[in-house]
């Protein structure tokens, strides 16, 4: 499709969530030299940033977020490569038991940043603009590495922050098929993350290893408008602090939809949202988001 690049980078820019992204077109084919800028302003109900580890029930939050994203692609080794980096502001309020006892909490600041890099190994030429638009992709196999920069926000004292206090690297391969008007994808990866030694004050907090797959299918309407249903499963992630175990990420999946359409040439919008459609501990929220998207 001549024009559909134009939207396929605004899945690149945003998740709420840490390590359990739904990003549909995360290998779509693209010319090179492209760059995009994206503002998303997203809303989270739920359990959103707990994790095992933390001694948390019946928690209820409401995380309001501002997201700044920007995706440059460009030609390596003859091959179309692309570097990511997304910045959010959350502000979160709610309601929670603590040990048992109720408990209110309010935490606003900077999440930690994300930068993606990955290149598409096969199917994806570096073609510029004007080839571009002649190029009909087939099948992309791309692979791609996402680092979580612990640049956040992160009191030592309490146990929910909107920063980690570690990093995390996420290496993953993805395929990409088209058939006519409808793009199929697959993506497979594993979260391994550092230790948290600050966990409140003098603990240190390990995670292990977060196994994830997604699956989307993005139908592509005439004039640049799209849509996608997607879906996402991960598990493993035992959490231990001072050597304890504490709880484990359990056959969690997400599953949500997504819908872009153009607002001018080379400006969209994107709606989004994702639910719990089972849940075995943790990360049990409903999200959405709108964005706003300028490709030049």
């Amino acid at each position: 499709m001549k024009t559909a690049f134009l939207l396929s980078l605004l899945c690149l820019l945003c998740s709420i969530c840490r390590g359990q992204e739904l990003e549909p077109r995360a290998y779509a084919a693209l010319p090179k030299n492209l760059n995009s800028l994206a503002f998303v302003y997203g809303l989270t109900k739920g359990n959103v940033l707990t994790d095992p580890s933390l001694p948390i029930k019946d928690m209820k939050a409401n995380v309001n977020s501002l997201t700044l994203g920007y995706v440059h692609t460009f030609g390596l080794a003859n091959k179309l490569a692309r570097v990511q980096i997304v910045l959010p502001y959350m502000m979160l309020s709610g309601k929670l038991k603590l040990n048992g006892v109720d408990t209110s909490i309010t935490r606003n600041g900077f999440g930690d940043a994300r930068l993606r890099l990955g290149i598409n190994l096969t199917g994806s030429p570096p073609l510029d603009k004007k080839d571009f638009v002649r190029y009909t992709q087939k099948t992309i196999i791309g692979v791609s590495l996402v680092t979580s920069i612990p640049i956040g926000y992160y009191d030592q004292d309490k146990r929910i922050n909107p920063g980690s206090n570690r990093w995390g690297f996420k290496p993953e391969i993805g395929i990409s098929k088209r058939f006519k008007r409808v793009y199929a994808e697959m993506y497979s990866g594993v979260w391994f993350y550092t230790a948290n030694t600050k966990y409140l004050v003098t603990k240190t907090q390990i995670q292990k290893p977060v196994f994830n797959i997604q699956g989307h299918a993005s139908y592509y309407f005439k004039r640049q408008m799209w849509i996608s249903i997607n879906a996402n499963w991960f598990n493993g992630g035992q959490t231990l602090v001072d050597g304890a175990e504490q709880g484990n990420l359990l056959d969690n999946w997400r599953i949500g939809a997504t819908w872009s359409f153009p607002i001018a040439k080379g400006h969209s919008l994107k709606l989004q949202f994702h639910v719990g459609a089972f849940t075995e501990s943790g990360y049990d929220y409903n999200a959405a988001s709108l964005a706003y998207q300028w490709v030049f």
